[in-house]
């Protein structure tokens, strides 16, 4: 038996975001947001998500994890998002969190009702859980290198996005029956899987690149973005 009680109470935490508007930047804009991996950041995540084809044509965000820490070698602030401990809290808090950003971004950019959302690794899963509970509408999720988390495989929702899903196939970490079990997972959630297998590992490819761009192409123009 533990000699302790623990208990957890709920307090405020300043996230951060960054934001590439394009050039030139102008209103209606479809707006898409990013999710960096484990022990990445923000600033990374902005610099993958602006190689994607067309992205000029997007307000991009890159998220930053709110679970902050220093890189052992180079000390660079880097970030997770979420551990093992006190999990539900903190799926809760992500998510909260990642709506406000949304929310705050369609009201001071302008932007469109076309929302996309993309993940790397770890950031796949807050991808595909602020596409289910940032309460807006979302016309499409980006998954590269990352699982199918239980709390959303567990969820039938009235709608599930389209899923764009990547991986390398010397991706030692994002398996092949990984991402065997997601497409079963998100096809019996009723979402429209484009799979994306190319050759390399657990990164971004210039063949995930050109699929991302083709993607999002397609989201706007059946938004109307």
């Amino acid at each position: 038996m533990p000699d302790h009680e623990e208990r957890t109470i709920p307090t405020l935490v300043h996230g951060r975001y960054l934001i590439d508007r394009g050039a030139p930047a102008r209103p209606g804009r479809p707006l898409l947001v990013g999710f960096h991996g484990y022990a990445e950041n923000a600033e990374r995540h902005l610099e993958k998500l602006r190689r994607i084809p067309g992205a000029g044509d997007w307000v991009v965000c890159a998220v930053g994890g709110l679970h902050r820490f220093y890189h052992p070698k180079t000390q660079e602030v880097i970030a997770s998002w979420m551990t093992r401990q006190d999990r539900e809290q903190a799926i809760d808090d992500n998510v909260r969190y990642v709506a406000a950003v949304i929310s705050r971004l369609r009201r001071e950019e302008g932007t469109s009702e076309v929302l996309a959302l993309a993940g790397f690794s770890q950031g796949v899963a807050m991808a595909y859980r602020a596409a289910l509970g940032c309460g807006l509408p979302c016309h499409g999720v980006l998954a590269l290198a990352g699982d199918v988390p239980p709390d959303v495989a567990a969820l039938r929702p009235p709608a599930f996005p389209p899923v764009l899903l990547g991986r390398g196939t010397a991706d030692g970490w994002y398996t092949e029956e990984k991402m065997d079990a997601d497409l079963a997972a998100l096809e019996a959630a009723g979402a429209a899987v484009t799979p994306c297998v190319f050759d390399g590992g657990h990164d971004w490819t210039d063949a995930y690149y050109e699929a991302a761009g083709q993607f999002l192409e397609t989201i706007r123009n059946e938004g109307g973005g």
